[in-house]
């Protein structure tokens, strides 16, 4: 049975390559014609050939795949594919068209064979010599795009329930809206006279035998009591939950911050509304540039793929050797990939440091200053209902839609490295995947939420330490600010690590041995944690004289520029253990989010000037309540916007700029629809 079995899978496998090879011939012969049929041309139009810039980084040839696959004959159909190439020391890759009888090793071996010719010239000619010494081609691997995407059943689960999760508000909305319109033609009834039948339907079994009666009557009255008990109750819960997820009650206070909050601090929307930009901004960058088609050994084109991405241009640029210039050398890239970019996520580690803090020292505040064990567990629920539900919907997004989206020449290891959710979703759902997902991340950007809850949980037992012993509190806080300097300074030292995320090939360690876990990032959500407790408790102004005003900004606005500039001083990665690259590391971000404090302190005690009335502007009201949203959905915009180009873009500042307002219009819109629709009905669901 199995002999028989090999011999009819052999015979199929000759049949196909078999017939590959005719229908490659059919092409090939055609467009060897003198006058060839329009077909034949416009495949050969769709081969990817040499543009200029090619020493600026235009090495890719991605030709144009939605030409090939508008090609149809009676025994085949174009499709396109890309042949990963190695020429000296020169990695690149060619698209090519051939029919779609072919599969990946059979294009493999036209390559290897020197069949895909026009005439004697090579369709996939080598590059001249100016170029490169040496002429030799080496074929490393080829993929096929397919044409048309078949989702498997957790892409369509996750499509399913995303579209249960979006349809829910909105049913609620619509019933909201027939009840309210109704209420408003229905007039109030007229009171009506009181009657004894009336008391007795009311009344329970002492009631009943008051008035004689019968004890069959008392209970046939106990019993509607009790129906209209469980009906009033079944009511309410309805009435509830149409308030929750009704749009009428979740856009309130979305765009506006309402008055009656306290201890607001207006200052903290701008930062948080300018440290998102700046996040979106690096993203955009970034994605674009470096990390567009992956970054480990688990992809479909095997581990030679990889070795040419981290030898190669990306994919996504023709002129990256412009681009890498420009970020050395255009101070505005500080706000992209260039300097200390990375600064922003510090910024919210501040943030979310000092509203931890405010948050639960004003629950044991309203709890007779009483820290309770259903306090605290209050707080992390609190917390878990205020991120995992629209943090898992996004994960689901995420995954439904790569599901059915193939993605182009730029993009073809986006599913499998970017968006593995199906072996990996539990450490989303746990808050642990910034400890463990190296090789299979989900949707990695959310390693920040893993990081930051992780750093809230902590927060009880800094403020118990300090309400039980000050002295201990202080030995802890000393430690935690030891522990984040000293292991950032000793894995740059030891792995020989840039200051911030730089290129491929020096990523992998930066991102997963430091960049996202809480032993080396715990320091500024510790400082926030301080300075929160500071100002919830705090009895009269720190900032008492002018002199403590411009001595107090003279230094903030030096640190801060400090750190922006030594980021380009130390851009380069050391190739042996570097001690001022170690000592940059542990401490430029608690130097960054000290200098922030001070910020937030003097706008708070009115010594902000220009700075406060920039910070607490209406404007960034909107920008700061749908961050959240903004952080979880703006990747995925980036990634499907590269994903629906077929040839490399062409770098320049005001393309770079008009790009990034696009991103950020786009997510700003689906921001909003994401906050109304799934994390505020979440939020506002009364759950006692």
């Amino acid at each position: 049975m199995a002999a028989g079995y090999l011999l009819l899978l052999l015979i199929v496998s000759s049949s196909a390559m078999e017939k590959c090879l005719n229908d490659t011939d059919v092409f090939l012969q055609e467009l060897n014609q003198d006058n060839p049929k329009e077909f034949a041309v416009v495949m050969f139009d769709s081969f990817g050939k040499m543009g200029s810039n090619v020493r600026g980084g235009n090495l890719n040839r991605a030709g144009l795949m939605s030409e090939c696959r508008s090609v149809h004959t009676p025994s085949f159909s174009g499709q396109y594919c890309q042949v990963f190439l190695t020429q000296g020391n020169v990695f690149y890759f060619v698209g090519v068209c051939v029919p779609d009888s072919c599969e990946d090793n059979e294009v493999h071996m036209l390559m290897l064979e020197g069949k895909l010719k026009f005439g004697e010239i090579s369709l996939v000619p080598p590059l001249p010599a100016i170029f490169v010494n040496d002429s030799t081609q080496q074929v490393m691997s080829t993929h096929c795009l397919p044409s048309h995407v078949h989702p498997g059943a957790s892409g369509i689960a996750c499509l399913v329930i995303c579209a249960v999760l979006v349809a829910i508000p909105l049913a609620a909305t619509l019933i909201t809206a027939a009840r309210n319109y109704q209420e408003s033609k229905e007039k109030p009834p007229a009171a009506e006279p009181f009657s004894l039948d009336e008391g007795k339907s009311d009344g329970n079994f002492n009631m009943c035998y008051s008035l004689n009666c019968r004890k069959n009557d008392c209970s046939l009255q106990e019993d509607i009591q009790h129906k209209r008990t469980r009906k009033s109750f079944l009511s309410r819960c309805l009435q509830q939950f149409l308030e929750a997820f009704s749009l009428q009650t979740t856009t309130q206070g979305v765009l506006s911050t309402p008055a009656s909050v306290k201890d607001s601090y207006p200052s903290l929307n701008g930062i948080r509304a300018l440290s998102m930009l700046w996040i979106i901004s690096g993203h955009a960058l970034s994605i674009t540039s470096y990390f567009s088609t992956g970054m480990t050994n688990s992809c479909p084109l095997k581990k030679d793929y990889v070795l040419w991405l981290s030898n190669s241009n990306p994919p996504t640029t023709d002129n990256d050797k412009s681009l890498k210039v420009s970020l050395k050398t255009n101070a505005l890239h500080v706000f992209t990939v260039g300097g200390a970019n990375s600064l922003s996520v510090d910024t919210f580690l501040l943030l979310g440091g000092l509203l931890s803090a405010r948050s639960l020292l004003s629950s044991i505040q309203r709890n007779d200053d009483t820290m309770s064990p259903r306090l605290v567990a209050e707080y992390y629920f609190k917390r878990l209902r205020r991120i995992q539900p629209l943090h898992m919907f996004a994960v689901m997004l995420c995954e439904g839609v790569t599901s059915v989206f193939s993605g182009g020449p730029l993009l073809i290891l986006l599913p499998s490295l970017f968006f593995d959710c199906d072996k990996c979703w539990w450490t989303n759902l746990l808050l642990i995947n910034n400890l463990f997902t190296r090789d299979l991340p989900c949707i990695p950007w959310t390693w920040y939420l893993s990081l930051d809850f992780q750093c809230y949980a902590t927060t009880p037992l800094l403020i118990l330490a300090h309400r039980k012993n000050k002295v201990v509190f202080a030995v802890l806080v000393v430690t935690l600010l030891l522990m984040t300097i000293l292991t950032g300074s000793i894995l740059t030292a030891l792995l020989h690590l840039p200051v911030f995320q730089s290129d491929f090939v020096t990523m992998a360690d930066f991102v997963f041995l430091y960049y996202q876990k809480p032993y080396s990032r715990y320091g500024p959500f510790l400082i926030g944690i301080l300075f929160g407790m500071y100002l919830k408790t705090r009895k009269a102004t720190l900032i008492k004289k002018k002199w403590q005003v411009a001595l107090g900004w003279i230094c903030s606005l030096s640190l801060l520029a400090l750190v922006v500039g030594l980021s380009y001083a130390l851009m380069d990665t050391p190739d042996h253990p570097s001690a001022p690259h170690a000592i940059y590391q542990g401490l430029h971000r608690l130097v960054w989010v000290t200098a922030l404090t001070w910020v937030v302190l003097a706008c708070e005690e009115g010594y902000g000037g220009f700075i406060m009335s920039l910070l607490s502007l209406k404007f960034w009201v909107p920008f700061s309540n749908l961050s959240f949203s903004c952080y979880l959905i703006h990747p995925l915009i980036v990634y499907l916007y590269l994903g629906l180009q077929e040839t490399p873009i062409h770098y320049l500042d005001i393309n770079f700029m008009y790009l990034f307002l696009g991103h950020v219009v786009l997510t700003l819109v689906l921001s909003y629809a994401m906050t109304v629709l799934v994390e505020k009905p979440f939020i506002l669901l009364k759950w006692k």
